[in-house]
């Protein structure tokens, strides 16, 4: 998995896996979900993120 965001967009991204992206369905306002060929979700994409986080460029990773 993998986490990026971009303050020149203001976008997070989540990538839970690498593939290739057959299509893409905005759930929410702002809230992109991409998904393969065979329905399985690849990333959430988050617009104006920073309006959304309450710190975006932090991340807190926890294994339970």
């Amino acid at each position: 998995m993998k986490v990026n965001y971009d303050p020149h967009t203001d976008t997070l991204t989540i990538e839970l896996k690498p593939g290739k992206v057959a299509e893409s369905d905005e759930s929410k306002p702002g809230v992109i979900l991409d998904f393969d060929d065979q329905g399985n979700l690849l990333a959430v994409e988050i617009l104006d993120a920073s309006k959304r986080a309450e710190n975006p460029r932090a991340l807190e990773f926890a294994v339970s």
